[in-house]
């Protein structure tokens, strides 16, 4: 791995030579196969990641956000920048969160509290803010109930009572919930390199779940558990679910948060939109006792999500966060 070197006080992490090996049995949940919640339950235990198909999501949802999504990554910086700059919450540009991290991403941050979705959307796109908020508020209410519907199939798989034990978390109306739309630029500098730029640095997510839809283009990458590192073959029709890390507490290490990262290219542009669902900021985050074994112990210290969120962002992205809240042994 070397360093872009450019006009601009930023670099980026670069991988050069770099043939992606796309992983052909990543787990692909048909949820409306009778079978689909056992079929997760062994995904998150294995992966930590799986694809999600025959969701209730209309297609239009998805395709108008990313059209509003483009038009506005299309903008000129300085007019993206009258958004915020975000810190948390936000436009940013190269810069992922404020402990050094640098990607070749540009991205906006929304906290999914319904105030904050009303009144940031006129900043987005102006006289178009209406067209964004009715976009933005239909997407997220569809892809919020998919989390919660996943969740729930995990719990009655897993025999949890009741059958809302995780996707109450979600559904709190202080629920800390967060929406990113990413955009990852194509790079001309690097055409006939073949090399790819980092665009998101390798990490796992802090929160319980996390629900990713794409455009047809590749760059995400998931960690297996022997380490490797393999390519998600793109499906902008699918979305990806995501094990966090408060899920991986919630099951006391049952389930394992994934690490994953995104590379970028020369060919063409990646937009991505990503919701993670998180419980309210003063929820316990303990393991559940209907999922202990008699006798069996926590692996973890007792923290808020509060107390684990300030961690994750006072962190660098490949950190290993849960590592402060590990119980020694």
């Amino acid at each position: 791995m070397v360093v872009l070197s450019g006009p601009t006080l930023e670099q980026i992490s670069l991988i050069r030579n770099h043939k992606p090996t796309f992983c052909s049995h990543i787990p692909t949940i048909d949820l409306s196969k009778p079978d689909s919640k056992n079929l997760i339950v062994k995904a998150c235990e294995e992966f930590g990641f799986f694809k999600v198909i025959n969701h209730s999501i209309p297609s239009e949802f998805m395709d108008r956000l990313e059209t509003q999504a483009t038009n506005f990554f299309s903008l000129p910086t300085a007019e993206k920048e009258k958004v915020g700059l975000a810190s948390p919450f936000g436009y940013a540009n190269k810069r992922i969160g404020p402990n050094g991290d640098m990607g070749w991403v540009e991205y906006i941050l929304i906290s999914l509290n319904e105030k904050f979705i009303s009144q940031k959307s006129l900043d987005f796109f102006g006289e178009k803010s209406e067209t964004f908020g009715s976009c933005l508020s239909d997407y997220i209410s569809a892809v919020k109930k998919l989390a919660c519907e996943v969740l729930e199939l995990l719990a009655e798989e897993l025999e949890i009572k009741p059958r809302n034990s995780f996707s109450k978390l979600l559904m709190d109306e202080e629920s800390d919930s967060v929406f990113r739309l990413n955009h990852y630029q194509t790079c001309p500098e690097l055409q006939g390199l073949n090399c790819n730029l980092i665009g998101f640095g390798e990490h796992t997510d802090p929160q319980v779940i996390s629900v990713l839809r794409s455009n047809d283009t590749t760059g995400l990458q998931i960690s297996l558990r022997d380490g490797s590192w393999v390519s998600v073959p793109p499906d902008q029709s699918s979305f990806f679910i995501f094990v966090g890390d408060s899920l991986q507490v919630l099951t006391n290490g049952r389930f394992r948060s994934v690490k994953h990262r995104v590379l970028t290219n020369s060919h063409k542009s990646r937009v991505s939109m990503i919701y993670f669902g998180a419980p309210a900021l003063r929820e316990e985050i303990v393991p559940l006792p209907m999922l202990m074994a008699e006798g069996e112990e926590s692996l973890y210290k007792e923290f808020t999500w509060c107390e684990y969120k300030n961690t994750a962002y006072k962190s660098r992205l490949a950190d290993d966060r849960l590592g402060f809240f590990l119980k020694q042994g």
